[in-house]
């Protein structure tokens, strides 16, 4: 049984917001999400926090200026998910703007299946065989556990600046810079930049350095702001948490978005994925674009999404969207197959029915895609509410070693459980790395059943009861003069997202009518309980992946948009969860 309860917030603090102008729902919902002052509302790019505070990020910059004056070739090696792809993107289109276009700077993203995540010794050399070879490499989005990859640099005569945001290992590669807000010793407030939104801050700082150097004015400066498009879209999409910092980048990057003045590769997602780029929204981004720029580097090679968010021709752009777009529909069927047969197993070994017993999940299956292991491991732990780790067999190991992807719950670091695993049995996992909420890691075929084992006991010491209990926490009743289409308008419009949640409301509801879309979502007819005006209208809802039909009277938790068809704009309901200790 699931726990239902309302995000608690100030009624003092909500009418202070409101009496700055807020609207009353928004001041209500900011309230409980923290905001304490109207201060605090204002998402301008001046709020930012200084790029003086992210520790060696001047120095880098100063270094950078130098590499530029002297024209040494650069190579930024990325990773393959969205934020990578985004933070490459950034730092060329940067770096470009900045150096002036004869500066020799390109990119190298490796592939996940053969290579494996990070700067590691096979990169490097892969590296060092580009033309003109580089001279310095700069890591965007990984790096910071890549010792050995560093040291291989060295070796074959190139030097590593670091950008990364992910948590160090035990100890730093020899880089000659690195720029991480979770490295020790730094003292950035905001610990949430994702890896393009490091790099976003040390061109910042890179201009401010060459401003100095009296390159450019305040007013003839390129405008790195404008990059700001692919900063949201790689924050949003690696589910960054949405403090205040990263909501202003967010922010002014969805108004370039909806202002039409994106990159060509952005409008085009948009064209493909059949969104509105007027009304964009962290929604957008999260669930239509990113999947479809992710989709590359988990079937493909993710150098055409970086192709994609480089290119500055509208035609190029839409070839290569139109592409993705082809490749995601190929992802969700993979996907599809290897959640079904995960569930498969699941019921087989009768796991599902004693799930309370378990405190985790680990499934592999030789059939399996190594590049979906981590959405199918984001699936089974929304479905049963336990860490999940999904393996399949790593290419270019003969079949011997598992690469796996693991999601985590709210208050159980994964990473750290499996750090645990690893001092406990030495040996038993041969590479790992990620955060709190996700993790990769490899280990042998024919140590499955040993690193189950040891990854459940450690989930039974550090899982509590209460942690296991799945929570819907939401922001409660919407009055009946809410139920618009402007409400949905409004709640669009703001930067929801991880630490910033969108507002989910909850409500009795009678359902008129229930049947079923492609099988597998159920479509509503239902109408609030409660009075009002409005309470005698029905409403269309959705809840995705239901197939079981709920009472004629139900307390539901529930979000609300507006749906937009042939011009007409109407409230819909999205289903989030049904409180069946309503039930009677």
């Amino acid at each position: 049984m699931s726990l239902f309860s309302q995000r608690p917030f100030s009624e003092r603090t909500a009418s202070w917001l409101q009496q700055s102008g807020l609207h009353p729902l928004l001041a209500r919902l900011y309230a409980a999400r923290g905001l304490e002052s109207p201060d605090a509302l204002s998402l301008d790019l001046k709020q930012l926090l200084s790029p003086a505070e992210l520790k060696n990020c001047l120095s880098t910059a100063s270094l950078l200026a130098d590499i530029l004056e002297s024209k040494e070739p650069i190579l930024i090696v990325a990773d393959y998910d969205c934020d990578g792809a985004t933070a490459c993107a950034v730092g060329l289109r940067g770096l470009r703007m900045l150096g002036g276009p004869e500066t020799p700077i390109h990119f190298l993203v490796p592939n996940r299946f053969t290579m494996g995540y990070g700067l590691t010794p096979e990169v490097v050399e892969l590296a060092a065989q580009q033309t003109p070879k580089p001279k310095y490499l700069i890591t965007v989005d990984n790096g910071i556990a890549s010792e050995a990859g560093v040291d291989r640099a060295h070796e074959l005569g190139m030097e590593v600046i670091v950008t990364d945001h992910h948590l160090p290992g035990d100890r730093l590669p020899k880089a000659k810079a690195i720029v991480n807000p979770n490295q020790p010793g730094c003292l950035f407030p905001s610990k949430a930049l994702a890896g393009v939104g490091v790099m976003f801050y040390l061109l910042v700082a890179l201009r401010a350095e060459l401003r100095k150097r009296d390159k450019f004015t305040a007013e003839t400066q390129p405008k790195v702001e404008n990059l700001l498009d692919l900063v949201a879209l790689g924050t949003v999409a690696d589910v960054a948490q949405l403090d205040r910092n990263n909501r202003i980048l967010v922010s002014n990057g969805l108004k370039r978005i909806r202002g039409g003045i994106s990159q060509p590769g952005i409008q085009a997602l948009f064209q493909a994925a059949t969104r509105d780029p007027r009304k964009a929204n962290t929604f957008d981004l999260g669930f239509a674009i990113g999947p479809r720029l992710n989709a590359a580097g988990r079937l493909a090679d993710m150098s055409l999404g970086i192709r994609l968010l480089l290119t500055d021709s509208a035609d190029e752009a839409l070839n290569l969207a139109h592409e993705l777009d082809r490749i995601n529909r190929e992802r969700r069927v993979i996907e599809s197959g290897m959640q079904e047969a995960a569930l498969a197993h699941l019921a087989d070994d009768q796991l599902e029915g004693s799930i309370s017993e378990r405190t985790s999940i680990c499934l592999w299956n030789p059939e399996w895609h190594q590049g979906v292991v981590g959405i199918v491991a984001s699936r089974l732990k929304e479905r049963f509410n336990r860490p999940a780790i999904v393996f399949a067999p790593a290419d270019g190991s003969t079949g011997e070693e598992l690469r796996g992807s693991g999601r985590s719950l709210t208050g159980f670091h994964l990473r750290d459980a499996l750090d645990l695993v690893s001092k406990r049995e030495p040996g038993l996992i041969l590479k790992f790395g990620g955060h709190a909420m996700a993790a990769g890691l490899t280990i042998r075929k024919s140590d499955f059943e040993k690193f189950d084992a040891c990854f459940q006991q450690v989930a039974s010491e550090l899982l509590t009861e209460e942690l296991l209990q799945r929570r819907h926490v939401h922001d409660g009743a919407l009055a009946p003069s809410e139920f618009t289409s402007e409400t949905g308008d409004l709640l669009a419009e703001e930067i929801w997202g991880q630490g910033f949640p969108q507002p989910i409301f909850y409500g009795e509801f009678e359902i008129t009518q229930q049947s079923l879309m492609k099988e597998k979502h159920l479509r509503l007819m239902l109408r609030p309980l409660g009075g009002g005006p409005v309470a005698s209208k029905p409403f269309t809802a959705v809840w995705f992946n239901r197939t079981q039909s709920l009472p004629s009277k139900a307390k539901l938790a529930y979000r609300l948009v507006t749906d937009r068809y042939q011009g007409q704009a109407r409230v819909q309901l999205m289903i989030e969860a049904h409180d069946e200790s309503s039930d009677t």
